[in-house]
């Protein structure tokens, strides 16, 4: 009774910087969804640290022209967020978020929703020299250790005469794993490459935390972003990997529904060569299957193989899943090149 009654002071006094009056609230963990004497509102919060970046993205959406997120609501002095107890809180209005669309086309308008905001949020920077050296080197390294690695837990246990249930599932997969990695090193040097001389990449305002579940709907019908908390200015991919990786991530498949979003998206923000080349590069790294082989060799206490080779299996599926969608990548991008050298020549 305490803690409520102490969390709804906290409110109370939250609200009357927006001049509101709380008639009651209740509270979902992450959001505190407030009744008040002027309608019903969402408060939210986030690190203090954290929310001079965020207001900033908010508003520099805004002056863009894009205004398909869910606004942040300014107190009467003109502040967008309240300090309480190190946390900023602020406030937004309740979208009621109705099923009226569903499935593949929600899919679809949050994927457009993603490009626009793109689109008007692009700006050209100029990368130093030594910035592009060290991502390139850093990157290249650390898969290079990969296989290095790889390679020895190969060697070691192939003298084995019995291998454990992990080891002959590992053997299986090696092969395709080593040669995801020498297809990430071969996009990441052309990427290099390609960049080098230019000294400029394409930079855009991420959402951070792209997710089906945070794109809402208005009563009229109109898809709005929320948990922008993690918005920051970086390359397109930053968006687009995390989001195709969640979709990848299940039982073996072809992804046709991948590269459809895929190809949706550059329909409305299409992506240079170098950014395509980053992308597979960074898409086709096989992080997951590795982690759980050093996880294996490293082991300090009788954890169960079968979990473990459980998880490298689905790891595998994935990295498999990743591979169709990088080849119809790939395909695509041979056949664009074909056409413009024809027409060219035609010419």
């Amino acid at each position: 009774m305490i803690l409520i009654a102490v969390e709804e002071w906290k409110i109370r006094n939250f609200l009357e910087h927006y001049q509101l009056q709380l008639n009651y609230f209740e509270d979902f963990g992450k959001i505190i969804k407030v009744y008040t004497n002027n309608g019903v509102f969402v408060i939210k919060s986030l690190p203090a640290t954290k929310g001079i970046d965020f207001v900033k993205n908010i508003q520099q959406l805004y002056q863009k022209g894009y205004n398909r997120i869910v606004p942040v609501f300014a107190t009467v002095e003109n502040s967008y967020g309240v300090l309480v107890d190190q946390q900023l809180w602020y406030l937004m209005p309740w979208l009621p978020n109705p099923n009226i669309i569903e499935g593949a086309e929600r899919q679809r308008q949050l994927i457009r929703e993603l490009a626009r905001m793109h689109v008007l949020s692009v700006k050209e920077k100029i990368i130093e020299v030594n910035e592009h050296e060290a991502h390139f080197n850093s990157m290249k390294e650390r898969w290079e250790r990969q296989q290095n690695f790889l390679e020895e837990f190969s060697r070691l246990i192939e003298r084995k005469w019995y291998m454990s249930p992990f080891e002959l599932q590992y053997c299986a997969y090696h092969q395709d794993i080593y040669q995801a990695l020498n297809f990430s090193i071969r996009k990441l040097t052309e990427w290099f490459e390609n960049t080098k001389e230019d000294g400029k990449i394409r930079t855009v305002t991420t959402h951070g935390k792209l997710s089906i579940d945070h794109f809402v709907y208005t009563e009229n019908g109109y898809g709005h972003f929320i948990n922008l908390e993690d918005a920051t200015e970086a390359a397109p991919h930053f968006d687009i990997l995390p989001y195709i990786v969640d979709m990848l991530n299940t039982y073996p498949k072809q992804g046709i529904d991948v590269v459809e979003v895929l190809e949706y998206y550059f329909k409305f923000f299409p992506w240079r060569d170098n950014e395509m080349m980053l992308f597979t590069s960074y898409l086709a790294s096989p992080e997951g299957p590795v982690e759980i082989v050093e996880e294996f060799f490293h082991r300090k206490n009788e954890q169960s193989e079968a979990i473990l080779c459980q998880k490298l299996q689905m790891q595998y599926w994935l990295l498999k899943n990743t591979e169709f969608v990088i080849m119809q990548i790939e395909q695509k991008a041979a056949q664009q090149a074909a056409s413009e050298a024809s027409q060219s020549t035609t010419s």
